[in-house]
């Protein structure tokens, strides 16, 4: 459970550092936008680290990897919606269901 807490918060603050610039930074010049995301991804390393390391043993490489791809779509798509102001798609639950479908493969025996 640790694990999956982390990445879900690691994951929070790359979402905002890949992405929050794009609304909140659009007139800066990029180098503020390359600085601020910057400061905001090492909070994301700070707990992603952490998170693999806990979850490794428990979990194999191939199954964290999947776990972080369903937990980026999971906090993603409020944060396009929400924040973003972008509009809610079937796209994305088109994408959850690959995923669904990448988790059944890499978690099944």
């Amino acid at each position: 459970m640790r694990t999956i807490v982390l990445l879900i918060l690691s994951n929070v603050f790359m979402t905002f550092a890949w992405y929050a610039h794009l609304k909140d930074l659009r007139s800066a010049p990029l180098y503020v936008a390359v600085l601020a995301s910057w400061g905001i991804a090492l909070f994301e390393y700070m707990l992603q680290v952490p998170a693999n390391r806990a979850g490794f043993g428990t979990f194999n490489l191939g199954q964290l990897k999947i776990m972080q791809e369903v937990i980026t779509l999971s906090v993603f798509v409020p944060f396009a919606v929400f924040y973003m102001g972008q509009p809610l798609k079937l796209d994305y639950l088109w994408a959850g269901l690959c995923m669904a479908g990448a988790v059944f493969f890499i978690f099944r025996g």
